[in-house]
């Protein structure tokens, strides 16, 4: 059926490590999360979905469009912000039997970040499209996002309980949270410093200095 190729080609899409920069994304998201924490959880992968959603359709049909380079850019911006935000967020360790309240900007962020990263997979999704009707594609390739999405939560609450309340090491959540939130930012800034639209947008680099630059580079390390 052509709906489960979509489904195949969304969820190997979103778990690709060679894109990963929406699985550092999902993973700076859940980064303050254990599991008995997975209503929260819950709500703000499904603020990401109705978020990306939106902009996955729009795209696709071309109601909207922004250039490539510009939706790389923005993306490597979520995966900052989340990362940073992080630090500053509330993290329940096991010894605290409060729950924090989550601040409201968890939830927005997640949805307006989610319209981004959907500008993104919308890219890779009208590459794909060879027919004039696009419904079963579209919903295909979102399921398969969905199951991608929930697999890589899963793994990193999976990874989050096992090192800090299973194993009993002694690491708190705190260390977890900043451990990935800072490897992600590390990561994204990165990202955004060799993004097309940072180099030739805002520093006003052209392919030929970018070229010198790089043959400079190696030189130097030689």
């Amino acid at each position: 059926m052509e709906i489960i190729v979509y489904i195949k080609v969304g969820f190997l899409h979103i778990t690709d490590l060679g894109g990963y920069d929406h699985i550092l994304f999902i993973m700076s998201l859940c980064a303050v999360y254990q599991w008995r924490d997975w209503r929260k959880v819950l709500l703000l992968v499904t603020a990401f979905t109705i978020g990306h959603s939106i902009t996955l359709a729009l795209a696709t049909l071309n109601i909207v469009k922004f250039p490539k380079s510009f939706i790389e850019f923005l993306i490597s911006v979520t995966i900052v912000c989340t990362a940073i935000g992080n630090v500053f967020s509330p993290v329940r360790e096991n010894h605290e039997k409060k729950k924090h309240n989550d601040t409201n900007w968890r939830y927005i962020f997640a949805v307006g970040f989610g319209l981004i990263h959907g500008l993104g997979f919308s890219n890779f999704l009208r590459a794909m499209l060879m027919k004039s009707s696009i419904v079963v594609p579209l919903l295909g390739f979102n399921i398969g996002l969905e199951l991608g999405q929930i697999l890589v939560v899963i793994i990193t609450l999976s990874f989050a309980s096992l090192l800090v309340s299973i194993l009993n090491l002694g690491l708190k959540m705190r260390d977890w949270c900043n451990f990935i939130s800072g490897a992600a930012a590390g990561i994204g800034l990165l990202l955004l410093l060799n993004s097309e639209f940072w180099n030739k947008n805002i520093l006003g680099k052209n392919d030929k200095e970018n070229v010198a630059q790089s043959i400079y580079t190696n030189s130097r390390q030689e």
